[in-house]
């Protein structure tokens, strides 16, 4: 990692910490059997998909967890609840790193995320930290269910690139998912693939040595 004067953060077990195994765990008690192949790290169901390009609402999104589970009586707030129980939260120092390496490189978050998601994080910053949201931390914001795109294709990378005419081997993106990873290394992208026990803060007081 050289020459770095932009980095693009992904958001969920880069800067907030997630939980698959809870959120599996939270699926099978209402009743879905295969939750490691309906959700998890590297594979979904296409409805997550869906709901994350902006292609299908959240009331959609509700609609066909009854249907696929067989259950018309599921509310909204049990769905809500189990789908939500993958987001844990932020880790102590995360926004203090964040804001101090904005006074050095151009930031940029790019998330694959969904209304209900969103929803709930920003409730947590809000009450947690009373952050109005991630656009004071970074220069701008990339969340995929409101530009229509998601990782890994490639047009949100260049969507980023482009619009802040940003130089690929000069940009470092961080990320959890070793698909997204290969994409941007495609588009001629530095990249770090981020893997616990690894985290954003070692990961800077190592770079700065």
């Amino acid at each position: 990692m050289e020459n770095i004067k932009n980095i693009i953060f992904d958001y969920g077990n880069v800067i907030f910490t997630l939980d698959f195994v809870k959120s599996q765990q939270a699926w099978e008690e209402l009743g879905i059997n295969n939750s490691t192949e309906f959700y998890a790290h590297k594979v979904q169901d296409p409805i997550f998909t869906a709901f994350e390009e902006g292609n299908a609402t959240s009331e959609e999104f509700r609609e066909y967890i009854r249907q696929k589970i067989g259950n018309p009586k599921l509310t909204d707030a049990q769905i809500d609840k189990a789908w939500n129980s993958l987001l844990v939260g932020i880790a102590p120092g995360n926004h203090e790193l964040l804001l101090d390496l904005k006074t050095r490189y151009r930031t940029f978050l790019l998330s694959n995320i969904n209304p209900i998601h969103y929803y709930y994080i920003m409730n947590y910053l809000d009450k947690e930290f009373s952050f109005k949201g991630n656009d004071h931390i970074f220069e701008k914001t990339y969340y995929s269910h409101l530009v229509g795109k998601r990782k890994p294709n490639a047009e949100i990378f260049e969507q980023v690139l482009n619009e802040n005419n940003l130089i690929p081997t000069e940009t470092l993106f961080i990320d959890d998912s070793p698909q997204h990873i290969a994409t941007a290394q495609k588009l001629g992208i530095q990249t770090y693939l981020m893997t616990a026990p690894d985290n954003i803060q070692k990961l800077f007081a190592e770079i700065r040595g």
